[in-house]
């Protein structure tokens, strides 16, 4: 693909490239180490600028499995119901792992990609209608590293542009993003619920939000948090 000059095209083209191999949805996420575990970071989906269900799903601390695999693999990662006849045929399943569903219910199919400077993540897809062979799976992951690229570039201009933001402010967003209620993040710095809540005030207002959440969603597409 061409590449993407705003969000909204880079959007217009994951949809693009979704629906070409029969997806219903589209997750594209970045990966990141905290201590010894990997977590993925939802960088853009069709909800955007909110978070989708599948980025959510996918980048849950109880997915911490799915991102190592994302880390260690380079080929695709497909996965499907029980019982459900494979969507890939047999000449592209022979490039591809399939694994346990990280999200029940469905079929899906995750490409890995890895950029030179660092960046790491993956693009996935879901839906009941996929269909790949071997010529569309190496088609759509070499599409999938033109788009994790060209996001990638984007979310460091992004995350360029925020005004400061202090550490505790950055550890309250973090807090809320594993949904924690302002009483719990108080409870787990050791701050009052007063002071919690300026945090988040603070960082609301300097990452242009229109409330808490929205300022998480920016966050973490901006690589402030994981």
């Amino acid at each position: 693909p061409q590449p993407a000059a705003t969000v909204p095209e880079a959007m217009r083209l994951c949809r693009a490239l979704g629906e070409a191999i029969g997806a219903e949805s589209f997750s594209l996420l970045f990966l990141a180490a905290q201590g010894e575990t990997r977590r993925l970071a939802p960088a853009l989906d069709g909800e955007f600028p909110g978070v989708s269900l599948l980025s959510r799903m996918l980048s849950a601390r109880g997915a911490d499995g799915f991102a190592r695999r994302i880390a260690e693999a380079a080929a695709p990662l497909w996965w499907r119901p029980d019982g459900e006849p494979p969507f890939l045929d047999t000449d592209a399943r022979g490039w591809a792992e399939e694994i346990a569903s990280p999200v029940p219910g469905t079929s899906g199919i995750a490409f890995p990609v890895a950029l030179e400077r660092g960046h790491s993540g993956a693009v996935a897809f879901v839906g009941d209608d996929m269909l790949l062979d071997e010529e569309a799976l190496c088609e759509t992951h070499a599409r999938c590293f033109a788009l994790f690229a060209e996001v990638a570039r984007q979310r460091t201009q992004d995350g360029a542009g925020f005004p400061p933001v202090s550490k505790r402010e950055i550890e309250c967003l973090r807090l809320t993003a594993d949904g924690l209620t302002s009483d719990e993040i108080a409870a787990a710095l050791g701050l009052s619920v007063h002071t919690a809540n300026q945090y988040l005030t603070n960082s609301t207002h300097k990452l242009n939000a229109v409330n808490r959440i929205h300022a998480v969603a920016k966050a973490l597409r901006g690589g402030l948090i994981d």
